[in-house]
């Protein structure tokens, strides 16, 4: 069983960058859908009540045939934006420091050509799904609600969620604008923290 995760701050903590519409919409309706339908699929197996989330997405292919697929998109579903939520800080923006802005700019050159390629990940997904950074600071995406720890088992420094709900009542079809929006509110203290631990 899992729940619905408490934010760090108010849905109008992130405004301008990401209106508390957006928030209370996405934190209220889509991740809490997210938790119940994930909830009821584990419920059909108690074999598995005991197991986190994290280790059932980690071994998809093992798990019964009959709830994978709700496993995998409402598991990652949650999974996902437990995630999300945390990287997400009204004091955010700004750039990284320390080890994690060294590393960053030993493999892409500076911490702008980080952004320009993420930048470009993210405006080269086509349909929803998620761009994520992963602990060896490769730049990977990944369709719907699937992430680097279904494939890996490892999980991300980060990821960055460009379903249309995530940013469609504020900015339309702009995503390059929800994008840009989306840097300012980045909390690099806590990606950092997720990467001095790799």
């Amino acid at each position: 069983m899992v729940t619905l995760p408490e934010l760090g701050y108010a849905y109008d903590a992130l405004a301008p960058h990401i209106s508390a519409d957006i928030m209370q919409l996405h934190h209220q309706k889509h991740h809490q859908t997210y938790v119940d339908k994930f909830n009821a699929a584990v419920a059909q197996h108690p074999e598995l009540a005991d197991e986190s989330v994290e280790s059932l997405l980690a071994r998809l292919d093992s798990l019964p045939e009959d709830i994978r697929t709700a496993v995998r998109n409402h598991g990652g579903g949650h999974y996902n934006h437990s995630l999300f939520w945390k990287t997400l800080s009204p004091h955010g923006g700004g750039a990284p420091s320390g080890v994690l802005a060294q590393a960053l700019t030993t493999k892409y050159g500076s911490f702008e050509a980080f952004i320009e390629q993420f930048n470009a990940k993210a405006l080269g997904l086509f349909g929803s799904g998620w761009v994520w950074l992963t602990p060896d600071l490769e730049i990977v995406t990944s369709p719907n609600q699937d992430s680097p720890l279904m494939n890996t088992g490892v999980e991300p420094l980060m990821g960055l969620d460009v379903w249309e709900h995530a940013y469609y009542l504020d900015y339309k079809n702009k995503r390059d604008d929800y994008i840009a929006a989306w840097w300012h509110v980045v909390d690099w203290g806590f990606v950092a923290s997720r990467y001095n631990t790799v």
